[in-house]
């Protein structure tokens, strides 16, 4: 008899010898550092996305530059990721860890190639250096939902999950609050390259660090399965990517998906890259407390995030999650749409805060449902594929805020990004709850691991051998 729950016996350290054995379900203690050096270096990543539009009118004045080219900053992680998504599918090819040293290592180097942009007419070495980190962007935005469905039980895999892009938000909520912070706005150039330097000194400090630590700490696998859809799952080859896109764009659900979430997303990036612009604008001299909207805005998503992960990990209501949290979405962006003008910050910073902790707490429950649906296909094939929307949609909507903003101002601008996104909420109705991995996993697994921790003891998880047609 085969038990439902994979979470039941902590498996030892992964680095041990011998081959992966298919047959036995457990789940390793590594697991934990895995999953959270790789949500560090997200973190890092993604503060480098935000930094430059954080303190956008500081670095125009720097740079002797137009607010829009320092968006591009922020743009170019959208655009690049485009054209080289098929480079995240090199994670079914090489492997969790060749790809986790890649996307550590462009990043390290990026973060260290920006200290060369240090006079107001190196513009292009700091272009240079976010094009790097760009590159990097695309061996990382794939990784959750596989880091999770790899190394962590059907008990803890959207928790796990949750984990992984909460460094990716934790790393913009930083990137909102700390360049304010370190670089003050001040005329004179020389003191502002000061102080531009200790910021680039520490992330390219920290990105060394971390990059030493996924040396160390990250593995390419468990020794064992942790649940029985992995250890069912069939092994795909990198030359079998184009049958399982093929097979992705026949997935009405999975197209449906795909749609919303970069919708919602891409609203994500566009809010995110012109907050400092718009707030600005209203509130003429508050780079700080512009900081700190985006910061509230992120740390509440970072509690949504959260909250959603163990959420569907107890109750597996994707469909239902995912709509509530969408619409909730619309409902933030609608207040704070209309409450903006209103000359009060802390008005700002409630709203802000309300919007974020759904809008930004969407992004895991997206990954999660993708891996639902699409099982037994490879993650890093449909989390690529649902990555190119929000890709997509927030270079159109940035650009399009930007004109916006610029001829009738931040109202319309963010009315627009309402009617898309009730768009959304309307595309993710349709979605049918088709969770094939659940099936696999079994329909009411178990959730408390100290009983099935004990009852293992007597008894090994055994996987069965093959998958009824049913499953797929």
């Amino acid at each position: 008899m085969v038990n439902e729950d994979p979470n039941q016996q902590e498996g030892d350290d992964s680095s041990s010898s011998g081959p992966e054995d298919l047959s036995v379900i457990k789940v390793s203690k590594r697991r934990w550092a895995v999953v959270l050096v790789f949500s560090c270096y997200s973190m890092c990543n993604a503060f480098q996305w935000i930094q430059y539009a954080s303190i956008n009118n500081i670095f125009t004045n720097f740079y002797g530059v137009t607010a829009f080219a320092i968006d591009w900053l922020s743009l170019c992680y959208m655009l690049i990721y485009i054209p080289l998504l098929p480079l995240a599918w090199l994670l079914e090819k090489f492997g969790l860890r060749t790809i986790a040293l890649t996307g550590s290592v462009l990043n390290c180097l990026g973060a260290w190639v920006k200290l060369g942009s240090l006079k107001p007419h190196l513009f292009p070495v700091t272009v240079l250096g976010q094009v790097i980190c760009s590159v990097a962007q695309v061996f990382i935005l794939g990784m959750p939902s596989r880091v999770a469905s790899v190394w962590f039980g059907a008990n803890e895999v959207s928790t796990a999950c949750s984990i992984a892009v909460l460094g990716n938000q934790l790393g913009i909520a930083i990137g909102f609050l700390v360049p304010p912070v370190l670089v003050p706005n001040i005329q004179d150039r020389d003191k502002l390259a000061y102080h531009i330097s200790i910021m680039f000194y520490i992330i390219g400090g920290v990105a060394t660090l971390l990059f030493i630590l996924v040396i160390i700490v990250f593995k390419e696998k468990p020794k064992h399965p942790p649940s029985r859809a992995q250890s069912q799952k069939p092994a795909l080859t990198s030359s079998d990517a184009l049958s399982a896109i093929i097979r992705l764009f026949k997935n009405l659900n999975f197209v449906l998906l795909v749609i919303s979430y970069g919708l919602n997303a891409g609203a994500f990036y566009a809010l995110s890259t012109l907050l400092n612009r718009m707030v600005i604008l209203h509130y003429p001299g508050e780079e700080v407390n512009a900081g700190r909207i985006g910061l509230t805005m992120t740390i509440a998503g970072i509690l949504g995030t959260v909250i959603t992960g163990i959420w569907l990990d107890k109750t597996k209501t994707y469909k239902e999650t995912t709509l509530v949290v969408y619409i909730m979405t619309l409902v933030g962006m609608v207040v704070y749409t209309f409450t903006l003008n209103l000359a009060h910050l802390w008005v700002v910073f409630i709203t802000t805060g309300t919007m974020g902790i759904f809008m930004t707490g969407y992004l895991p429950l997206g990954f999660e449902f993708a891996v639902e649906l699409t099982y037994p296909e490879p993650e890093a094939v449909s989390a690529g594929l649902l990555n190119v929307c929000p890709q997509v949609f927030g270079i159109m909507f940035t650009i399009s805020q930007d004109q916006i903003i610029g001829k009738y101002g931040a109202m319309p601008a963010n009315i627009f990004l309402c009617v898309f996104l009730t768009l959304g909420v309307v595309l993710t109705a349709f979605i049918k709850a088709d969770l094939r991995r659940q099936k696999v996993n079994g329909k009411n697994p178990k959730n408390k691991l100290q009983e099935e921790e004990e009852e293992e003891e007597s008894h090994i998880s055994k996987a069965p051998s093959a998958l009824s047609e049913e499953h797929f």
